[in-house]
């Protein structure tokens, strides 16, 4: 069931380690027909994936049904006028019909726009005009259908289960649609998928991925995940983010894992636990912040001796909740970076060096870049680039409709991150700050993931953000802003311990001037800090 190895070249060294890797694909490439279909061609019985939600209601389907389900889908559309290069936008949670309509719109050709269904109505709008958005299919469950009713801009919306009349319901018409589908000519360079950055300065970009997006996620299911044939594997993330596309069905399906779905409302770390207890989910991916809710849960009540592999990425993650995590269930976590324009790029592939982004991926060139323009030679701080090397795979294609953003990012021949970093002698990456959110002081440079890392290992703190403050003397100051455990109140002396304890630990040029207390940090829909607002506090 593993058939990844038909679309890449893999070379290994003595101990096992990829040293090199290089995609194989038809110029016609679609997951939908060279993929999905063949899986079910092959396997037809073999489990895709399992779904439940915190309703008690779950459901499997093999690669079989859910390509029967696929092609029925792409009928449907297709019959209401959705066709090959529209735009859609899909905002469908984690229920279950998501995964058969990003490939029925693969199969159409057309762009599927994955969106959350925490957007406001302007931020629909946005997206509705910034990437002249035809058709939307969205969830039945909340307001969603309500608000995307009030846009004239889109012809038809579609949903499954009850609806107005305005809205077609897919689940209908689907059962009187045909089982078979002729393919649709695409090329593999053409537009798959547009993902909208979060967007923690200025309006978000749309960021545009062709169809080889889905094969150059292998390294990041197969080296990284560690996903195997016959396993299961559960990355916790909402179909409206990119972190979906890493976790949810291109790479696992390529390298033979299924996949788990929980479709919750709410966040519960005891139900997550129980999730992977109940199913025996074989490799787990989340962000810092799941994790570090995971450290409060007795793991000891549950039986996660199915559990193979831990993974994380979206943020950097500190080493008191790696110590925590890999004490509680005895696995390490490898840390991984990319972004919504790429699919991995860095990890830690085979060991966990906690804090450490790790070593490159197989796919990319990556280095330090100097503020001079030259490459880092040993330990220097300087952007994270990637250096092309023939065909380029899994770096995104454009932006929608910002042709000179795009050319801002690929400067002098090389795609910058915007993300500060340094290597150490073993080649391994560490992350110091987003370029803009460096802060400057007495002549030195501090990230703020460096500062938090340890403001996270006082008692008091549940999370945290550092950002500079304009300084008449120093030029920034380094100043926190702290949000409490339950179970503390602020106070001018609890500010003073949180100092005393964080500078104690800090060289002297990295001191925390100032604590201000919040009820919460402001964030993105996606849970990103915007440093931004909290510029404006100070």
């Amino acid at each position: 069931m593993d058939i990844h190895q038909r679309f890449c070249h893999e070379v290994f060294d003595s101990s096992g380690q990829i040293v090199e890797f290089s995609l194989d694909y038809p110029d016609n490439f679609n997951f939908a027909y060279d993929v999905l279909d063949r899986l079910a061609d092959m396997s037809p019985s073999s489990r895709a994936l399992c779904w439940c939600n915190g309703r008690g209601q779950e459901e499997e389907l093999t690669f079989g049904e859910l390509a029967l389900a696929s092609r029925r889908c792409a009928n449907a559309l297709r019959a209401f006028g959705v066709g090959k290069g529209d735009h859609v936008l899909v905002i469908l949670r984690r229920n279950l019909p998501y995964w058969y309509v990003a490939s029925a719109l693969e199969r159409l050709g057309a762009v599927m726009v994955p969106s959350t269904h925490m957007l406001t109505r302007e931020d629909i709008g946005y997206r509705l005009e910034h990437a002249k958005i035809r058709f939307a299919i969205a969830s039945s469950e909340g307001a969603t259908l309500e608000v995307l009713s009030g846009f004239p801009c889109l012809e038809r919306i579609f949903t499954f289960g009850r609806c107005h009349e305005a809205v077609v319901n897919l689940t209908e018409v689907m059962t009187q649609m045909p089982d078979t589908f002729a393919r649709v000519e695409t090329s593999a360079q053409e537009p798959m998928l547009i993902f909208f950055t979060s967007g923690t300065t200025g309006h978000p970009k749309g960021v545009i991925h062709n169809h080889l997006y889905s094969l150059a996620h292998i390294p990041t299911a197969k080296y990284w995940q560690k996903v195997r044939d016959g396993g299961l594997h559960l990355t916790i993330a909402e179909t409206g983010w990119g972190k979906a596309s890493w976790g949810k069905m291109y790479g696992q399906w390529l390298c033979g894992s299924a996949v788990m779905i929980y479709d919750f409302e709410h966040f519960s770390p005891a139900s997550i636990l129980e999730i992977i207890s109940r199913y025996r989910v074989t490799s787990f991916c989340a962000p810092p912040t799941i994790y570090r809710y995971l450290t409060r849960c007795r793991c000891k009540d549950y039986d996660l001796s199915c559990l193979e592999h831990l993974s994380t990425a979206g943020e950097a993650m500190s080493c008191e909740v790696h110590r925590k995590i890999e004490d509680m269930l005895a696995l390490p976590i490898l840390e991984g970076f990319g972004q919504t324009e790429s699919v991995l790029m860095l990890a830690n592939f085979d060991c966990a060096h906690p804090g450490s982004l790790g070593r490159p991926s197989p796919l990319f060139d990556v280095r330090i870049r100097l503020p001079d323009g030259h490459f880092a030679e040993g330990d220097e701080e300087g952007e994270i680039v990637v250096v092309p090397h023939g065909k380029q795979h899994g770096i995104f294609s454009g932006y929608c409709n910002q042709p000179e953003l795009y050319d801002k990012v690929w400067e002098d021949g090389v795609y910058h991150t915007g993300d500060i970093a340094w290597r150490d002698q073993d080649g391994l990456f560490w992350y110091v700050g987003r370029k803009d959110d460096l802060i400057k002081t007495r002549g030195f440079r501090v990230g703020p993931f460096e500062v938090e890392t340890v403001l996270e290992r006082h008692p008091a703190v549940l999370e945290c953000a550092v950002i500079g403050e304009m300084d008449a003397t120093r030029g920034q100051i380094v100043v926190a802003f702290v949000q409490l455990e339950n179970t503390y109140s602020p106070s001018e002396s609890l500010a003073l311990s949180i100092r005393t304890f964080c500078n104690a630990k800090l060289a002297a040029y990295k001191h925390v001037s100032k604590v201000e207390f919040v009820k919460s940090l402001p964030k993105t829909i996606s849970g990103k800090v915007k440093r931004g607002q909290l510029r404006k506090k100070v």
